[in-house]
């Protein structure tokens, strides 16, 4: 059995040329699954075409190699969550092929990676962005409703969103719900507001198999056709973020909206399916951060 490192129909980065290191990077993606295994491919290509700039084989990179290359990102304008999952990855590709008797270390193992930080860069839109957004969804179409509520009300990732299928819907206890598949392979069940739960009634409309969100031909919605829609509405709802606004904005609106309508922060965080708390703290912080500061007071004192 044989598993692509790269997408159909691209060549694989000089810097994995030598037969080794791709199938330690074929076996290394087998662990994984989904999007985090395209992350990874995508994030050992990357570090694979700087080797090749480089003229240096993978598997004989040290130390000052994988330090050079964070330095280099950093210069970029990386972000630090993208350079992180980058030297995640390439650390657990060094990982497989030391345990395989490749090479006689880690390098990747001590190399420092850039501090996530307690903030996030966005904290989604305002209640009454997020409510015009809903009224553009509904206007444009049912099909936009249903990618809008879920996204708002449940906090969906984009590609638990494109992989549900009508088979998931069902009800529980007088409620709808909801089974998507988390991070990692997990499934878990919630509950659909009754205002998203018409929604996809009417979107559905009768319709009891098959991917839940559909194109025109039949066939499942992928990410890039959503981030498409959300940014059509944008033009049409909140016109100063139509080039900006991204899926995964609406996941930070329900987390930040949430939290500010009184949800505690374990409930926010069982609902957007965060592993450690203090990824939903970010999302708190960033929030009252700005609701709180010093500036609106200073504003008011000068007025």
């Amino acid at each position: 059995m044989t598993v692509d490192l790269m997408p159909s129909g691209a060549e694989l980065p000089a810097g994995f040329a030598m037969p080794a290191a791709a199938r330690i990077a074929a076996a290394f993606l087998l662990g994984y699954r989904g999007n985090t295994r395209a992350a990874y491919a995508a994030d050992l290509a990357h570090f694979g075409r700087w080797c090749a700039h480089l003229d240096v084989e993978v598997l004989s990179c040290g130390r000052a190699h994988l330090d050079a290359y964070v330095d280099q990102q950093s210069r970029d304008g990386a972000a630090p969550a993208t350079i992180r999952r980058r030297v995640s990855a390439i650390a657990g590709f060094f990982s497989y092929a030391l345990d395989e008797g490749l090479i006689q270390r880690n390098p990747a193992a001590r190399v420092r990676r850039p501090s996530a930080g307690d903030n996030v860069q966005s904290t989604g839109l305002t209640p009454a962005e997020a409510a015009a957004l809903i009224a553009a969804a509904e206007e444009h179409s049912t099909r936009a409703a249903v990618i809008v509520l879920l996204s708002l009300l449940l906090g969906l990732r984009v590609s638990e969103l494109c992989s549900a299928t009508v088979a998931d819907l069902s009800h529980q206890r007088g409620h709808r719900v909801l089974t998507v598949t988390r991070k990692g392979g997990k499934r878990q069940t919630m509950a659909v507001p009754p205002r998203a739960a018409a929604a996809i009634d009417d979107y559905l409309g009768g319709r009891a198999e098959g991917p839940l969100l559909v194109t025109a031909t039949g066939r499942g919605m992928d990410r890039h056709a959503v981030w498409r829609l959300i940014r059509l509405l944008a033009g049409r709802a909140v016109p100063h973020l139509a080039h900006t606004l991204h899926p995964h904005d609406l996941r930070h609106t329900c987390a930040t909206l949430a939290l500010d309508a009184g949800a505690t922060l374990r409930d926010v965080q069982d609902l957007l399916g965060h592993a450690d708390p203090r990824t939903t703290r970010r999302y708190d912080r960033a929030r009252f951060s700005l609701d709180r500061s010093p500036s609106h007071q200073l504003a008011a004192l000068l007025s």
